[in-house]
């Protein structure tokens, strides 16, 4: 058998010595190659952790600061909301002031009205209606002029006319006459249902407009006037009476 030879091998180590500054004794430790490098990544590896755990800090510290930032936004958001709030709060409690203030207005104007056209009404009831059958209208339509008034041997009134107005019906009622004589050209009597005649004597030739039995109103056109300077004698009689037209009738016209 060959000799074998034998290998020694040789372990690389660190030798630590600890030399105290009190006098004490020194201490030597012997560090295998294996060991440092174990400390020295276990000590690289602590490094790294406390590095990741700063920046995991900053990165929650950022994060939160952005979170306080978006609180306070809100908050400030909030107070500005709470004042538009509080400004919409007075306009509200305004207008409806002001609501309130034209409710009172219109009420108060219903009720003035109402009590206008309540007086209104009133008023209308408790006057009577006037009665058109009474002569009260002036007989003719135009400008004339009184050649003589109402007396005891005159009793009728003399008006002079013209060709620009017509005879008119004084009140309601039923031409019973329309006639002629030697004095009169026509003659037209109307009878009213309130005891009331009226008698109109055209002296000059005119256009007669109504005929027996007719019924007129106020107003309508008995005889139509043909020349200036006609004579009309108008006469009222009351239960067969004659009367002063000027007692009856209100106005000209």
């Amino acid at each position: 058998m060959g000799r074998q030879k034998q290998r020694h091998v040789h372990k690389e180590s660190f030798s630590v010595l600890l030399i105290p500054n009190t006098g004490g004794m020194s201490r030597q430790f012997h560090v295998t190659r294996f060991s440092f490098r174990l400390c020295v990544g276990a000590l690289i590896l602590v490094l790294l952790v406390v590095a990741g755990a700063v920046g995991w800090a900053g990165y929650q510290f950022n994060r939160q600061e952005n979170v306080r930032k978006l609180i306070k936004q809100q908050e400030e958001q909030i107070k500005t909301l709470e004042a538009q709030k509080q400004a919409l709060e007075q306009e509200k409690g305004t207008l409806l002031a002001q609501m309130e203030t034209l409710e009172q207005e219109k009420t108060a104007a219903v009720e003035a009205a109402s009590e206008t056209t309540a007086e209104s009404e009133t008023k209308a009831e408790s006057t009577p209606e006037k009665d058109t059958s009474v002569p009260r209208r002036y007989p003719y339509t135009g400008i004339s002029t009184v050649l003589s008034d109402y007396s005891a041997q005159q009793p009728y009134l003399s008006l002079n006319t013209h060709s620009d107005g017509n005879v008119v019906a004084t009140g309601d009622g039923m031409v019973v006459t329309v006639d002629s004589d030697d004095t009169y050209a026509h003659i037209i009597e109307v009878e009213h249902n309130n005891g009331y005649k009226t008698r109109y004597m055209c002296r000059q030739e005119a256009q007669t407009q109504m005929q027996v039995g007719a019924q007129v109103q106020a107003g309508d056109i008995l005889l139509t006037v043909l020349e200036d300077d006609t004579q009309l004698d108008y006469q009222i009689l009351f239960e067969e009476e004659a009367i002063d037209p000027l007692t009856v009738f209100e106005a000209k016209g």
